[in-house]
């Protein structure tokens, strides 16, 4: 939720009766929470403010800061706490543990998957599906995440251990943490570790096999010296201890000073040295002098996005070139790797690759850590997994209705699909001797029927009712309402007919067109998901808006009448059926030649 930077709303002092109000919602959130440690978390006399951000997907977000860190945050009026609390307090929630290289893919956004917990001799802790939870490391109890457990702890073990476990919504190291001191997790050690023998630490399941490879040396030097967890376990992150060799420290600190380098480079650096090495790969990779001459625009969408590592994106307008066109000049006058030229007029177009040239033969194309491949799989799987939720109309039973329905036990306010309530509007004919002996397709009105179905003008007319006319009365005086089931999920109902996704297009300064989407969420659909990969298809930019009046609603815009990509990403990729999809008539028609 905070892997990107969030936008602030308001920052306000918070009142003293919300600060009452705060502290009981605190003891009913959290209960293992102590007075004393409620009273230091919360002090009475100090300033405590209230600040409500939009994060980078929409969602509205309250924290509560104190002495400028904030201790919690609340989502959906649900309470969380922040690292901050957690350092101060590593036993308010119950704790996953998992192997130090796992935390810098829970920094980048990913959740945590089952084969990457460690479970300890004493087994996983008790949670329910949704429950609040943290995560650890390997020996250090001092929490790094913080999140909703997917599935309850017995169905962890039922699954195999495989799946996702914790679907993290703050870490250590994210923009929540940084609006804060920035202080770095404390060294907690954890309890079991004096009664852990090495053998133990080294035993792992098949699962964790490839995880323990890249841990063992920390593994080891923490068995020597368990005292403490020692900063390594962060992934290079924080200064090392100073109980380590002389060899490795000073190999370590020469790989510190390497990386304090890249975090003092801008971001306009990194994404020159992001293109530069995309634009050397897709060279070396996947163009062919076949090819030539060839479109720099196409260059650019075919092959230097298909190189782009997982996790990061391409976006020439952060960096200092600002144009693809300077971009390959530069690479044409100070590398001398390419030769671009304008074939047509307005469109330039690579003629000529430098495949001799040095810098390109010496360039070696990245490979992927199985840790970022085994994520970029379960982001595979994840789309493939996708199946579009299952829509039903139901009805409610209206007050009105509620005598017509009382022997079924059916009271108002109850649902029932259309077939269950011709079912008990026949039982309730058959069981009164309703149904009129000489003409069976007609039904006698007693006064039941009368009350619930009949208009005040038809009391002293209508004495019968053909049995059409008597279901169709009874599910147009009932409430209409729609039942929704996502795969594994507990129905979801709610009044009304369900929104369909709706597709609009609007105009924007200098008549620019730009298309519009929303109520995505309603079909299990993530906006910033959706809007990624519309960009990727279309190659325009995309924006995320909150929708005014809506809490959880996220708009999507796109530059461009993309009315047809749009239609087709949600029928043939995630197959809404189209009676949910509002709005693909406003297409632009193509060109047909005279």
């Amino acid at each position: 939720m905070f892997a990107k930077a969030f936008r602030v709303k308001s920052n306000t002092a918070i009142k003293g009766s919300d600060r009452r109000k705060l502290k009981s919602d605190l003891l009913a959130a959290f209960p293992s929470l102590s007075a004393d440690d409620l009273s230091e978390l919360v002090p009475n006399k100090e300033e405590l403010n209230v600040v409500k951000i939009y994060a980078h997907k929409g969602e509205a977000v309250t924290l509560y800061v104190v002495h400028k860190n904030p201790l919690f945050f609340e989502v959906e009026k649900r309470l969380y706490p922040t690292v901050y609390v957690l350092w101060r307090c590593p036993a308010l929630l119950p704790t996953f543990t998992t192997w130090p290289p796992v935390l810098q893919k829970l920094i980048g956004g990913a959740d945590l998957m089952l084969p990457g917990v460690v479970v300890p001799p004493c087994g996983l802790p008790d949670v329910k599906q949704g429950d609040c939870c943290a995560v650890t490391l390997v020996h250090n109890r001092a929490p790094v995440a913080v999140g909703q457990a997917s599935v309850s702890s017995a169905e962890m073990q039922s699954l195999g251990m495989k799946g996702r476990g914790v679907c993290v919504v703050h870490t250590y190291m994210d923009s929540l943490w940084a609006f804060g001191d920035k202080s770095c997790p404390p060294c907690v050690p954890d309890e079991n570790d004096e009664h852990r023998s090495y053998k133990e630490e080294c035993e792992v399941s098949e699962e964790e096999e490839g995880a323990k490879v890249e841990v063992e040396q920390s593994l080891e030097e923490q068995h020597t010296a368990s005292e403490s967890i020692t900063k390594q376990d962060y992934g290079g992150i924080e200064d090392l201890s100073l109980a380590e060799k002389e060899e490795e420290k000073s190999e370590e600190g020469d790989e510190k000073e390497e990386e304090n380098q890249e975090e003092q480079e801008t971001p306009q650096a990194l994404m020159d040295a992001l293109l530069l090495q995309c634009f050397m790969h897709a060279l070396k990779t996947r163009v062919k002098k076949s090819e030539l001459p060839l479109l720099t625009s196409t260059f650019l969408r075919n092959h230097m996005f298909s190189c782009c590592p997982s996790g990061k994106q391409i976006d020439i307008k952060k960096s200092s070139y600002k144009k693809l066109s300077k971009f390959l000049q530069a690479m044409q006058q100070q590398h001398h790797l390419v030769r671009v030229k304008e074939l047509t007029k307005g469109v330039e177009s690579i003629v000529e690759v430098d495949w001799k040239h040095p810098q390109l033969r010496s360039f070696v194309a990245p490979e992927e850590t199985d840790v970022e491949a085994a994520s970029v799989c379960d982001e595979v799987e994840g789309e493939i997994s996708y199946h579009p939720p299952e829509i039903t109309t139901i009805y409610s039973v209206s007050a009105r209705l509620e005598l017509l329905f009382l022997d079924a036990n059916k009271r108002k306010g109850a649902t029932m699909n259309p077939t269950e309530v011709r079912s008990l509007v026949t039982d309730y004919v058959k069981k009164n001797d309703l149904v009129v002996e000489h003409n069976k397709n007609f039904v006698t009105v007693n006064p039941v029927l009368c009350d619930c179905l009949l208009e005040k003008s038809e009391y002293q007319e209508v004495e019968t009712l053909k049995w059409d006319d008597l279901f169709s009365r009874t599910l147009g005086r009932m409430q209409v309402c729609h039942q929704v089931v996502f795969p594994g999920k507990a129905p979801i109902t709610k009044k009304g007919q369900i929104e369909p996704i709706d597709i609009s297009v609007a105009s924007r300064g200098s008549n620019k067109k730009v298309t519009l989407i929303k109520n995505l969420e309603l079909y299990g659909l993530d906006p910033a998901a959706v809007a990624s990969a519309l960009q990727h298809k279309v190659q325009a930019s995309s924006v995320l808006h909150p929708v005014p009046g809506s809490k959880d609603k996220v708009l999507v815009q796109i530059q461009g009448n993309q009315v047809h990509q749009v239609g087709t990403l949600l029928l043939d990729h995630y197959r809404i059926p189209n009676k949910y999809i509002q709005g693909l008539v406003k297409a632009p028609k193509s060109m047909k030649k005279k």
